[in-house]
């Protein structure tokens, strides 16, 4: 280490390096028109276009403006009799908490349907989810069973 005196002294790496506030007075050497020069359009707040500016005008009329709404509700996950096969074990109870748990629906998925892909050779017992026509076959046809919310209602 250089030996400390007071011509050796020196403020450390990056702590001086203060930036330059523009347009706070003459004295701050940026005052008054604040380094954008005089007039123009440069000069004035918002005036730097970019693309909207002269022939760009063509391109961006021609882009598809989004209309309508989208809700931020996501879609009704999907979990295939393939997927059951593989993650739950013989007499296991499906619900969507499970399935969540075990990643196999988004956590912010509201609810799920098991489709018809893969084979299922296990006793499930599927509980409030949406299933569709020939995985509820299959899946009684493995011996399990399909308690779906739905059935409850028009009970």
């Amino acid at each position: 280490m250089p030996e400390l005196s007071l011509h050796t002294l020196k403020p450390a790496p990056g702590s001086r390096n203060k930036a330059k506030r523009i347009g706070r007075g003459e004295g701050s050497g940026r005052g008054k028109t604040a380094g954008r020069g005089t007039k123009g359009q440069k000069a004035r707040s918002g005036g730097r276009a970019g693309l909207k500016l002269k022939g760009m005008k063509r391109v961006i009329l021609r882009i598809p403006k989004m209309r309508g709404f989208k809700s931020n509700r996501p879609d009704i996950a999907t979990v295939t009799l393939a997927q059951l096969e593989r993650w739950f074990e013989n007499g296991a109870e499906v619900t969507v908490k499970v399935l969540r748990s075990r990643n196999l629906i988004p956590m912010n998925s509201w609810n799920a349907k098991v489709v018809f892909t893969g084979e299922l050779k296990k006793k499930l017992v599927v509980k409030g989810l949406k299933t569709s026509p020939k995985a509820k076959e299959a899946i009684e046809k493995a011996g399990g069973k399909v308690e779906s919310d739905e059935a409850k209602k028009s009970k």
